[in-house]
């Protein structure tokens, strides 16, 4: 299936009939933005996946709730950054519907078509003087250039802003889909720190948008990992609204859905906390694809991987001992395993290769400088492993592990 999708600027607030607004309301002390809202239009639907962590905060239960409740439907959700509210015992859960409640009333909904999602230091319950008192200026802001003001300010540890829009022609109209996101670090998602909201102005049903927004997710969030934690807020929220979609142009915008989700989830490796440079491991001749994607996420996530590619190591070793402890099963002998253009392993067994070469190319990518081979950017790491001869394949991102990452988290409260 060819592609449709072409890159527009405008973020979340691309599709027709989304407005945004983020602005610095006070909450946290850097004097950073720190106040995010994204309202979708009438009639919109909602699909949401959450951390599956047993320690959770009080407005990822909030929101699952409310899905459930509404069959898929929502119209706002508010981001507060700073505090996760997370392990803030009752008052968290009080705190997320006194917020909701006090935005629904400004925007004339409902308190439960309303969403909130938290995300900052855990055991720290939101000042909740300091974000009512920025409702009033937050909904005074909303407007449709205000993606790029509400992606900056659901960011924490993050170095760069994480956004982007599609757009295609479905059904003889254009179709957009808008992205953010955040994370940083706490990144190894079970739906890391990071949320996730996607916008899109064409109509689908209920049930076959969480459907779409599911597959997306296993394909991307999930598929990705930065230190092998996950987070008690990691949330991502799809909201889709507008002139109904025929069936026929559903896989297309799939297609759509998962490339935004995607793009997303790789800026979030990328941006890792101290990385050099992003990871991309592409398993191949695995039985199915949830095998293959299960064995490049155990090698993005390997310490000794993270740090080899840091040091600009091609210790090819380590690449194939995390392979075999993925718990896929695959056949030992059939493997082959290519670090850029370098094949490193054919059926099994180890080839010549030009070590130096090999280095170089890491060096390159880590300098954003490489220009050949298959990446797709010049700061990525492709290593690409073939297990057998099945259909399965999948692709996972991370990124190198430097001394930076200790540093950041050493310090992080202190």
């Amino acid at each position: 299936m060819s592609d449709p999708w072409a890159p527009i600027s405008g973020g979340v607030t691309a599709p027709q009939g989304f407005l945004a607004a983020g602005i610095t309301a006070g909450l946290k002390p850097s004097g950073n933005p720190d106040l995010s809202l994204l309202l979708a239009p009438e009639g919109a639907v909602c699909a949401g996946s959450f951390t599956t962590s047993l320690v959770r905060a009080a407005c990822v239960d909030l929101c699952a709730a409310r899905l459930q409740a509404s069959g898929g439907h929502a119209r706002a959700v508010l981001t507060n950054s700073g505090q996760a509210n997370a392990c803030t015992g009752e008052r968290g859960l009080a705190d997320s519907l006194t917020a909701t409640a006090a935005l629904a009333e400004r925007l004339g909904l409902e308190p439960e078509q309303v969403l909130i999602c938290s995300t900052g230091v855990i055991g720290v319950p939101i000042p909740m003087d300091t974000l009512v008192a920025g409702l009033d200026p937050l909904v005074a802001a909303l407007s449709a250039e205000g993606g790029e003001a509400a992606a900056r300010a659901i960011l924490t540890t993050d170095l760069v802003e994480k956004q982007i829009a599609l757009e295609a022609s479905l059904g003889g109209r254009p179709v957009r889909i808008g992205g953010m996101a955040k994370g940083s670090g706490m990144i190894h998602p079970d739906m890391a720190t990071m949320l996730g909201y996607l916008s899109c102005d064409a109509g689908v049903p209920a049930e076959v948008w969480q459907a779409m927004a599911s597959r997306a997710v296993a394909r991307s969030f999930n598929a990705i990992t930065v230190d092998g934690d996950t987070s008690t807020n990691d949330t991502f929220l799809a909201f889709a609204g507008g002139e109904p979609l025929a069936e026929g142009h559903w896989q297309a915008l799939e297609q759509g859905v998962t490339a935004v989700a995607q793009h997303l989830a790789r800026a979030i490796a990328r941006d890792g906390e101290g990385a050099t440079c992003l990871i991309e491991v592409r398993v191949e001749g695995a039985a199915d694809e949830a095998g293959a994607r299960a064995i490049a996420r155990t090698v993005c996530g390997s310490s000794l991987v993270k740090c080899a590619v840091h040091g600009r190591d091609p210790n090819w070793g380590r690449i194939v001992a995390a392979a075999g402890r993925a718990g896929v099963p695959f056949d030992p002998e059939a493997v082959a395993l290519w670090l850029g253009e370098h094949q490193l392993m054919e059926r099994g067994q180890p080839l010549a290769f030009d070590r130096p070469a090999a280095s170089t190319y890491l060096r390159a990518c880590a300098a954003g400088a490489y220009l050949g081979g298959p990446g797709p950017v010049g700061d990525t790491v492709m290593i690409r492993l073939l297990v057998g001869a099945g259909t399965g394949a999948g692709t996972a991102w991370g990124c190198d592990l430097s001394d930076q990452y200790v540093r950041i988290n050493a310090d992080y409260t202190t």
